[in-house]
């Protein structure tokens, strides 16, 4: 496994290896993840019993990539796998496919995010973009889609079926899940959240998650209900901006160990971002079974069908999201019946064990295709 970062950093793409890895591992995949060097955590360490190699070096983007490139062919070269998976199109993808070249072995290959600020799009925009999205769509063996919309993505750049593998992220049932009011209130005091409804944002605050609508519009639902609470869990470049821009009732936790409790806890779940994948926050939401509220974007459509297993709005609609937390905090029968209804569906469909094994079958194939 090629990735950015791995735990403890919390991005999605993160979390969700990090989730993933430990399940395959118990399917008798010998899975070792090859990451970038992070200040202050170790070169080496096993995480759930799965080795974590950081490598390369500090220093300027470009000299990072390149060390971290030449570190992990240093590695796979000593050590050669069956199959490369990289995780995202920039320096993990040029790595396996360096790898592959070298060593002849396949490559799966991850695209994390579609949309205007997707992996495509951004590298296109780079120096030589799109002649290395070309080599890219060339050159990978599979494709791990996660969106239709990414679905869509690849196949206008030329990359047939038969190489995209249509398997989306996957959630812990078992971590993420409803509990009762009592609980809640036990829970919220535990974690020294106030007892009015909470509507929670929960991920990387980055500016294309657009939080600061949701802070801009605090104060109006606010005056709508005064003791709704707005909960934002998670750190990033946004942090400090949105903290001095955050007003009565707005509560920031800063980078958490654990977000499953602070999810319990609240009553609304809201994602008004611009472009994602198939968000990991907004599944671990619907596992916990709260209302959910995101916009029309990436695998959203595919998580959620509209009035039925929660609210979807147009992104950069900050009224419409307002008024839509102003509906489900007038209606708690509304939000009981999104919530249960959200629980049921990622239960059903986006289980963590089933995603594992549709990459073990993937892996396979592509050993027997190699």
């Amino acid at each position: 496994m090629l990735i950015q970062g791995y735990y403890p950093e919390v991005g999605g793409a993160e979390r969700q290896l990090a989730s993933l890895a430990p399940r395959l591992r118990d399917r008798n995949l010998s899975v070792t993840v090859y990451a970038r060097h992070k200040p202050g955590l170790p070169a080496l360490e096993h995480i759930e019993g799965v080795p974590v190699h950081r490598l390369g070096a500090t220093g300027p983007k470009a000299a990072r990539s390149l060390s971290y490139t030449v570190a992990v062919l240093r590695h796979l070269q000593r050590d050669p796998p069956d199959v490369i998976h990289a995780h995202d199109l920039f320096s993990p993808t040029t790595t396996a496919l360096l790898a592959r070249r070298l060593l002849r072995v396949p490559v799966a290959v991850k695209v994390v995010r579609g949309g205007s600020l997707g992996d495509l799009r951004w590298l296109e925009r780079r120096n030589f973009g799109r002649q290395r999205v070309s080599w890219i769509c060339q050159k990978v063996d599979r494709f791990v889609v996660i969106s239709e919309e990414i679905n869509e993505e690849l196949a206008a750049r030329g990359v047939v079926k038969q190489r995209r593998a249509l398997i989306p992220n996957g959630v812990d049932c078992e971590r993420f899940f409803p509990i009762e009011a009592g609980e809640k209130a036990a829970l919220r005091e535990q974690l020294g959240l106030p007892a009015g409804p909470i509507v929670v944002y929960a991920g990387r605050l980055a500016r294309e998650k657009r939080v600061e609508d949701l802070v801009t519009v605090w104060p109006a639902i606010r005056e709508h209900d005064p003791l709704a609470t707005l909960l934002v869990v998670g750190t990033g470049e946004q942090e400090s901006f949105l903290r001095r821009a955050g007003t009565d009732g707005v509560v920031f936790t800063g980078a958490v160990a654990d977000v499953a409790p602070y999810l319990r806890a609240a009553d609304i779940f809201a994602l008004p971002s611009v472009a994602e994948g198939l968000s990991n926050a907004l599944l671990e939401a619907m596992a916990s079974g709260l209302a959910c509220i995101a916009t029309d974007v990436g695998a959203a459509p595919e998580l959620i069908t509209s009035g039925h297993s929660g609210l979807l709005i147009a992104p950069e609609s900050p009224q419409v999201l307002k008024q839509q937390i102003m509906t489900l905090l007038d209606d708690p029968v509304l939000r009981e019946a999104l919530g249960s209804r959200a629980r049921m569906h990622v239960g059903e469909y986006f289980s963590l064990e089933s995603v594992a094994g549709k990459l073990e079958r993937l892996y396979h194939e592509l050993v027997r295709s190699d």
